[in-house]
């Protein structure tokens, strides 16, 4: 019992002088040579975070930036891969004409052929995902969708009330 009141003074002891030490600090007069002081504010290290907020029509619409290009996706869960537009896959570099459409996928409207492509980088925010497999749909897509190939490859995407939270 006497020792545990002895270890317990002592701590009490210890706990006021580090008060007391502090309180001094903060009146103005030096720190002690044991207190460390931060000379300028701690930058907070970026993350690979993206949040985009959901328009007024209740979808998720994201500008990425694929290959280095600005592009304009409608986000959709529901949608495999990554699908462009004859006209978005033109800016990226591809000649949509040429392409092997050796692909039949279902679309919001209805069966269209498609060619298989590879994306080098597709970056919403900082949430950015390399060699993305994504399709070019020949016909009848009216805007590109930003699927699965790159929302799959996070390490987290959750839609909230308000926004859709991505995580690279």
């Amino acid at each position: 019992m006497v020792r545990f009141g002895i270890i317990s003074l002592a701590a009490v002891l210890c706990a006021f002088a580090a008060v007391r030490g502090l309180s001094t600090f903060a009146a103005g007069s030096p720190p002690p040579a044991h207190v460390a002081v931060a000379t300028s504010p701690v930058e907070a290290q970026p993350t690979d975070d993206a949040s985009i907020p959901k328009s007024p029509d209740g979808h998720y619409w994201a500008d990425a930036e694929v290959n280095g290009q600005p592009i304009h996706f409608l986000i959709d869960t529901g949608a495999t891969a990554v699908a462009l537009t004859a006209n978005d896959a033109r800016r990226l570099g591809f000649n949509p004409a040429s392409l092997p459409y050796a692909y039949t996928v279902s679309t919001a409207n209805g069966q269209a052929r498609a060619a298989r492509v590879k994306l080098n980088m597709v970056a919403v925010g900082r949430a950015q995902v390399v060699d993305v497999d994504a399709f070019v749909i020949e016909k009848g897509l009216p805007t590109s969708l930003l699927g699965m190939t790159y929302l799959g490859r996070l390490s987290k995407f959750e839609a909230t009330q308000s926004a859709l939270n991505l995580r690279a």
